[in-house]
């Protein structure tokens, strides 16, 4: 049994999961950027929690992202292409969010009205909301755009026969993209208040710099992409008689979606939609205004950085790990299940908090708690996305489908402000209802769970036909 667990282990040799992991750095950080920060910077400018909860919308990139996943997967960039396809679009991405934090830095959300272009104030700085949400809504559309690449890197990494290397990658992916989110945030929110919010984000533009410098140390994958679109488009040219840039828009905009459907079936595409877009909403909602919740009961800058940065980062490689060697031995979706019950059933621990108080080992606890639910249901969720994912359109089925889960997380949880404002600051019922969302989604998955089997193995029977 001991060997078995080894060997399991044994898999993290493989450089490419370094790879993978630097990575989901890149994508972790843009998060921090306009997530936990901005959160943090904006209460203590005095926001209201619906306001911070609807500047939060600009989330909603993420959800949306497919519809321009195809022209990641197929146009070549001028120059940078170079570099490949995956990080020629990654490095453009990094590019542009450097400079989106580099005019952060010049940034003063006290004043309420002011657009991008008008006089400075007498910091300085430029003053105004706006100027701040259009740069953070350029900075969200960049990310959106580098995830859909940093996604498609990832599963383009490994061969189709390699199923055991899915649950590591994934895992690396989010033990990567954690470490992007939760170490820049701890550096931020303990020297927030000596160096002050613009300060930070100058300390952001030198870590964007480095993350820059890892995209050009990476290796590329090898492409496995072009032979099976060019069959396609040539297959289209011969069936319905199209011109070379009609074959080209049809395997690039309509036949990744129309693959997905015809190897699923209407009907299990429709459940895997409905799946996929609850099981993250409770956690969305919890996530949306967890800073706004420290502060308010009494947590400082610092306490936040430590236990919710450094801490559950600590917490989640380890459990993220451990989870990954999991799902490897026992199945991703007895994975999802476990992972999914766990996960709601932490938010319970932060009704606790909103009963007792600042209590810093209660605080020490739940974070612990919270992210080893987090990371294992992550693991399970990625390695599970990756699997009903064709390696033909690698980088538009996989946006589509966590599409789909970022648009609970990213819409809906707009309104988590609200809600709170509306049950009177009543936090601990707050949280108790968001450990009641994920119930729907686990119902939906116990009871399709045979299907759910089939659609995975059915994607990997084509993957298989298709390489060979």
């Amino acid at each position: 049994m001991l060997s078995n667990w080894i060997d399991t282990l044994r898999v993290y040799k493989d450089k490419r999961l370094l790879w993978v992991f630097l990575m989901g750095c890149s994508s972790g950080f843009p998060w921090v950027l306009i997530g936990s920060n901005m959160s943090g910077w904006l209460k203590d400018e005095g926001l209201s929690r619906t306001a911070i909860g609807f500047f939060g919308s600009i989330f909603a990139v993420y959800a949306f992202n497919f519809l321009w996943a195809p022209l990641v997967d197929r146009v070549r960039l001028p120059v940078l292409s170079r570099l490949g396809q995956r990080r020629s679009w990654i490095f453009l991405c990094q590019g542009i969010m450097l400079f989106m934090i580099l005019l952060i830095t010049q940034a003063d959300p006290s004043s309420a009205y002011s657009a991008m272009g008008e006089p400075t104030t007498e910091s300085g700085k430029v003053p105004g909301m706006l100027y701040i949400s259009l740069i953070a809504l350029m900075i969200a559309i960049a990310s959106a755009t580098q995830d859909i690449a940093v996604d498609a890197f990832r599963i383009d990494q490994f061969d189709i026969n390699e199923t055991t290397k899915m649950p590591p990658a994934s895992a690396m992916a989010v033990v990567g993209w954690w470490t992007g989110y939760s170490l820049p945030g701890y550096l931020a929110f303990v020297n927030a208040d000596s160096m002050g919010w613009n300060g930070v984000y100058g300390v952001m533009a030198v870590i964007m710099g480095l993350l820059m410098v890892f995209t050009l140390l990476v290796g590329e994958p090898v492409d496995r992409r072009s032979n099976l679109q060019s069959k396609l488009e040539e297959n289209y040219q011969n069936r319905f008689g199209l011109g070379r840039f009609a074959s080209w828009f049809a395997v690039t905009v309509i036949e990744p979606f129309a693959d997905f459907i015809r190897r699923n079936g209407l009907s299990v595409a429709i459940t895997l939609i409905a799946f996929i877009f609850m099981f993250k909403i409770g956690e969305a909602f919890l996530g949306r205004m967890s800073v706004v919740f420290y502060k308010e009961v009494g947590f400082t800058n610092e306490q936040i950085g430590e236990y919710t940065k450094m801490l559950g980062w600590i917490a989640t490689v380890v459990f993220t790990l451990i989870g990954s060697a999991i799902n490897v031995r026992f199945g991703v979706l007895k994975g999802l299940m476990i992972g999914g019950i766990a996960m709601g059933a932490s938010n319970l621990m932060f009704a606790l908090i909103a009963e007792v108080g600042p209590v810093e080992w209660l605080f020490a606890a739940t974070i612990i708690v919270d992210n080893f639910t987090t990371a294992f249901s992550t693991v399970a969720f990625v390695a599970f996305l990756t699997a009903l994912t064709g390696r033909a359109f690698s980088a538009t089925q996989y946006a589509l489908l966590a599409s789909l889960g970022n648009l609970g997380r990213t819409t809906l949880a707009s309104f988590s402000g609200t809600m709170v404002d509306g049950l009177d600051g009543n936090w601990s019922l707050f949280f108790v209802i968001t450990f009641l969302m994920v119930i729907p989604s686990l119902v939906m998955l116990w009871m399709l769970r045979d299907k759910l089997e089939v659609a995975q193995a059915k994607t990997l029977e084509q993957n298989q036909r298709e390489q060979s």
